[in-house]
């Protein structure tokens, strides 16, 4: 055994990220991992290189590609990253993977039709589980007897409004490390878009994080109290937040890109391109206001830019852009600031998101007022 040498348990310590010496005998017998040569007591020895490309590994597992994509990925030729049949390769991959998400969220919707039942709909609920034991599904007719089973189940919901936070109850994964504030934010999300997946997918900056965030909650809490100024991308959101409670908490919304025509993402991310005096507006944004992206991943890009350029310091950043390459882009940047922050990793998000973000921790600080008057000038019934 040579200085420069590594044991298999050397190796693991170096790459770090939970690697184990079982994982890498797997890699090996998977073909990600070259067979290492031998010492003469038959322990596998390890190189620098060896270290690389485990490194490397364990970087694209942590993106989400499965080991089968990465072989392919660590295979492929420096001068051959455009090679067509590669992406198409990938492409074909990437199909497969929708297929078994589609199967998955068929699966789920099965599931969560007999779950997520509140307390009025338990009682059908029980009797409908108990004749599914029992059901023969062999047959047409078997076939029929559980649309029947279904339809009685679905019956029940005619005979009252449903109760979400009952529903969500027996759906929803543990939250209990979470605030009681948290809970009802990842709640109200899941109800905004129907897809307790996203519970998976929201990252809230505690104070205790990799990168060293703030807490989330807390900062949204004293900048709202404080009367701050909430910037959004597009006027899509501003018409989708709480103006009745922001007005009581005496916080202006202030909309970046002030144009009425502007309702989309491909619309807000070209207009922001196009048209310098958005950037500038950025530029001038209050200290400690918060800040509510839903729409145009380059805003998220920007406001990353201006913090590190020490130019602009809002005191929570709800970044929730639209996107397949620049939205994911924008979020590990947003993640990676010491400033608080709200965000779904990923494609997943939208206006609609991220003005329920906003929603709900104004909502977690003051009651619905009776007044629904939102202007200064209040009527005589205020």
């Amino acid at each position: 055994m040579t200085n420069d040498s590594l044991t298999i348990k050397e190796l693991t310590q170096a790459v770090g990220g939970g690697i184990t010496p079982r994982m890498v005998r797997h890699y090996h017998d998977l073909g990600l991992l070259p067979q290492p040569v031998r010492s003469p007591s038959n322990y596998r020895l390890y190189t620098h290189q060896d270290v690389i490309r485990l490194q490397r590994i364990v970087a694209l597992k942590e993106q989400g590609f499965q080991l089968n994509h990465i072989r392919h990925i660590l295979e492929m030729e420096p001068e051959a990253n455009t090679n067509a049949n590669f992406i198409a390769q990938l492409q074909q991959q990437y199909r497969a993977v929708m297929q078994q998400i589609a199967q998955l969220r068929q699966t789920a919707s099965a599931l969560e039709g007999l779950l997520g039942r509140d307390r009025h709909c338990q009682i059908m609920q029980a009797e409908v589980l108990a004749q599914l034991k029992l059901l023969e599904v062999e047959t047409q007719v078997g076939l029929g007897g559980l649309a029947e089973l279904w339809h009685g189940l679905d019956a029940e919901v005619h005979t009252h409004p449903e109760v979400f936070a009952e529903s969500l109850q027996h759906i929803l994964p543990d939250l209990s490390q979470r605030s009681e504030i948290e809970q009802h934010l990842i709640s109200q999300l899941v109800l905004a878009c129907g897809d307790v997946s996203l519970v998976s997918f929201m990252r809230v900056s505690k104070g205790a994080n990799s990168y060293g965030g703030l807490n989330a909650i807390a900062a949204s809490r004293q900048a709202l109290s404080s009367a701050c100024e909430i910037v959004v991308d597009i006027p899509t959101i501003a018409a989708a937040i709480d103006q009745t409670r922001l007005v009581h908490l005496g916080c202006k919304v202030t909309t970046l890109i002030d144009n009425p025509h502007i309702t989309t993402a491909i619309e807000a991310e070209v207009e922001f391109w196009q048209h310098q005096q958005w950037r500038e507006r950025l530029e001038k944004v209050s200290q400690g206001c918060i800040v509510v992206i839903g729409y145009a991943p380059s805003v998220l890009l920007e406001v990353c830019t201006l913090i590190n350029q020490q130019k602009i310091q809002p005191s929570l950043v709800i970044g929730m852009p639209i996107g397949f390459s620049h939205a994911p882009a924008a979020k590990r940047q947003l993640m990676q600031q010491s400033l608080p922050f709200i965000t779904i990793e990923g494609t997943m998000g939208g206006g609609l998101l991220a003005a329920t973000a906003l929603n709900a921790l104004v909502e977690s600080l003051i009651e619905k007022p009776n007044c629904h008057c939102y202007s200064k000038v209040m009527s005589d019934e205020c």
